[in-house]
C-alpha cells in the first residue's frame, strides 16, 4: 500500500470515529476492513496500529489544532476538514519519519478529494501555522 493509500484509509477510519460511540469503534473498524478488497494482513495490522496511536493522541491533537485555527472552534469545523487536519497534525507532531511539508501537502491533496471547494486552502492555512 502506498503512503497516500494509507492516509486515505486512515482518514476514512478516523472519519467514522465522529459518528459512532467509542464502544462501537472497534466493530466499525472491523467492518471497514471487511469492505476492502483482499487487504493484506500486514496492511490491516499497520492501519490498526497507526489508527490507535492517532486516537490515543487525539486530545493533544485537538488542543494543538484549536490553537492553530484561531477564530474557529473545532466543533464548528467541517468533519472532513477536521479529520484531515487531525491526521496531518499527528504526522507533524508525532511522526519524525514524515517531513512536515509532505504531511501538509498530502493533507491538502486529500482535502481536494474529500472536502469542499475551499477545503484545500483552509487545511493548508491551519497546518502551515503549526510549523511556524
Amino acid at each position: 500500500m502506498s503512503r497516500r493509500e494509507i492516509r486515505e484509509h486512515l482518514f476514512r477510519m478516523l472519519f467514522r470515529r465522529d459518528f459512532h460511540d467509542e464502544t462501537e469503534l472497534n466493530e466499525q473498524i472491523d467492518l471497514y476492513f471487511e469492505s476492502l478488497e483482499t487487504p493484506k494482513e500486514e496492511d490491516i495490522n499497520y492501519l490498526r496500529e497507526r489508527f490507535n496511536k492517532i486516537i490515543e493522541k487525539l486530545p493533544d491533537i485537538d488542543m494543538i489544532l484549536a490553537d492553530a485555527s484561531s477564530g474557529w472552534k473545532l466543533n464548528r469545523l467541517g468533519k472532513v476538514d477536521l479529520t484531515i487536519m487531525r491526521l496531518a497534525t499527528y504526522e507533524i507532531e508525532y511522526d519524525d519519519e514524515i517531513p512536515n511539508k509532505v504531511a501538509i501537502n498530502e493533507a491538502v491533496e486529500i482535502a481536494k478529494i474529500f472536502g469542499g471547494d475551499s477545503s484545500g486552502s483552509f487545511v493548508n492555512g491551519v497546518l502551515a501555522k503549526l510549523i511556524k
